[in-house]
């Protein structure tokens, strides 16, 4: 067995395909889309290559097959926002093997190391503005849209390397069939309230995009800077993110409060293409692929609704209850069943108990790990 250090687009292609193989057979498995992860590792063509590192390893058994892939990443927009030293492992996966595992850490640790960082914190990919956390419950369904999937086997290999547990981050189920319909029979009186103090709720405007986005940014960046393990999005950053949210964006679930021409807080549901996602072989788009999600997605009849965030001068206004009754009842309209709400820290008691009042349950559970390096 050996691991090797990836060098520019060499070996790239395997890195990526090797979830295919490994999950081959799995059916709560969803591939990633190839022409996406393959954008998001090279250096011009993410936004994250532009302040920060990454390093990509392979692991390769004595027959010389992929068996194993991690990338070590540094953040230094992180590093510099919340004065740390830390470092970062994501796309890890790996057959069922601690040596294999030891070998991938190893390495992402003596490379992060040599960067002069102190510690190793995943799976993030890049950070927890993309894809994060570790399933280690609800192996029962597949991920919704932009959440991760793994085998249960992964916590003990993650373990066995010497990681600990940092966090919890929870993904709640809420089937409109049995929730609380409370938010939604007080949405009049509660947008009454608002507009008191000159606050409305409306759909995002996609014909001015562009500086829709402009002011989402500044509320993203401003709602959750007291999260655990936040960093700003750069500008281009959360362009690339929008631009790419855009081509599945549905107006209804994506909402903005404003006062005057001040964005003070917003939601976002996603329709769940992984829905689709789990019939495109490898992540191929060609030559059938485009057909499938084109076609599935009048099909989709599930929502992930992954941000809504205030600005703390307006919590606590009935904001926060007056998005989530109306992307309930513009998914009623919809023809949709139900959301995910993901994904929460475990002890964010203003939100989590929010969700529990309207009969939202926990339905998957995923984590983050340090270790000293």
């Amino acid at each position: 067995m050996r691991v090797l250090a990836l060098e520019g687009q060499k070996n790239l292609g395997s890195f990526i395909d090797f979830p295919h193989d490994l999950y081959k057979g799995d059916p709560n498995y969803v591939p990633e889309l190839y022409i996406a992860q393959r954008d998001m590792l090279t250096p011009g063509k993410h936004p994250f290559h532009d302040h920060s590192k990454v390093q990509l390893f392979l692991a390769y058994d004595q027959h010389d097959q992929v068996c194993g892939r991690i990338a070590a990443i540094l953040n230094n927009n992180h590093n510099a926002y919340n004065q740390a030293t830390d470092g970062f492992f994501g796309f890890f996966d790996c057959i069922n093997d601690q040596a294999i595992a030891n070998a991938l850490f190893k390495a992402a640790e003596e490379w992060l190391k040599a960067q002069g960082v102190n510690s190793s914190i995943g799976p993030v990919n890049f950070s927890t503005n993309e894809t994060c956390g570790l399933l280690i419950q609800g192996f029962d369904s597949p991920p919704v849209v932009m959440m991760p999937y793994n085998f249960p086997y992964y916590l003990q290999l993650i373990e066995g390397a010497g990681y600990l547990k940092k966090v919890d981050l929870l993904a709640y189920d809420v089937p409109y069939a049995t929730h609380n319909d409370r938010s939604v029979k007080l949405l009049d009186t509660l947008q009454a309230r608002l507009k008191r103090s000159n606050i409305t709720i409306r759909k995002i405007n996609v014909k001015d995009f562009k500086n829709e986005a402009a002011k989402l940014r500044e509320v993203y960046n401003a709602a959750w800077d007291q999260n655990l393990g936040f960093v700003p999005m750069t500008e281009k950053e959360f362009d690339h993110m929008a631009k790419d949210l855009k081509l599945i964006l549905n107006p209804e679930f994506c909402l903005v409060a404003e006062q005057g021409d001040r964005f003070v807080g917003f939601a976002l549901g996603l329709p769940d293409l992984n829905q689709v996602l789990r019939k495109v072989k490898r992540g191929r788009l060609l030559p059938f692929g485009i057909f499938k999600i084109l076609f599935g997605l009048k099909k989709i009849d599930w929502l992930r609704v992954l941000t809504l965030g205030v600005i703390s001068d307006y919590r606590k206004l009935g904001i926060e209850a007056c998005l989530y009754g109306l992307i309930i009842r513009n998914a009623l309209a919809n023809n949709i069943k139900g959301a995910e709400c993901s994904w929460m820290l475990e002890d964010n008691f203003l939100m989590n108990n929010a969700i529990e009042a309207i009969n939202g349950t926990v339905s998957k559970k995923y984590r983050l790990f340090e270790k000293s390096i």
